[in-house]
């Protein structure tokens, strides 16, 4: 067993990663590819407008909402989703997420451990 105290992964700036933009993106590692072979669990914090561009990854990907309100997006509709609430985005599904322009934003994004994402401009 391994406690893994919310302060312990570091926060990491990925503003300038290239799936981001409209303000700054951090992120913290939980569990990933060194700890299991199932999945990568890690949480993604937005300033109020940040968000990433469309794009799928080739598992299903679960997003649970911990501060602020965001937006979750398919190609067909945009949902506003707030503390507590969680989405499941099916593999292979074009979608994106991220902050509204009023609030900041963060989740938890469960992800299998051999998913890899495609991004599209």
């Amino acid at each position: 067993m391994k406690i893994i105290r919310k302060d312990d992964p570091p926060k990491e700036d990925r503003t300038n990663a290239p799936i981001f933009f409209g303000g700054r993106v951090t992120g913290q590692a939980i569990v990933g590819k060194d700890m299991n072979e199932y999945f990568n669990f890690s949480i993604v914090s937005f300033e109020a407008g940040a968000r990433n561009k469309f794009h799928a990854h080739t598992s299903d990907q679960v997003l649970y909402v911990t501060e602020g309100s965001g937006i979750v997006a398919s190609e067909s509709e945009e949902v506003r989703v707030g503390q507590g609430d969680t989405a499941w985005i099916p593999a292979g599904e074009k979608h994106w997420h991220g902050a509204t322009p009023e609030s900041s934003f963060a989740h938890i994004s469960l992800l299998s451990a051999g998913s890899t994402t495609t991004v599209f401009d």
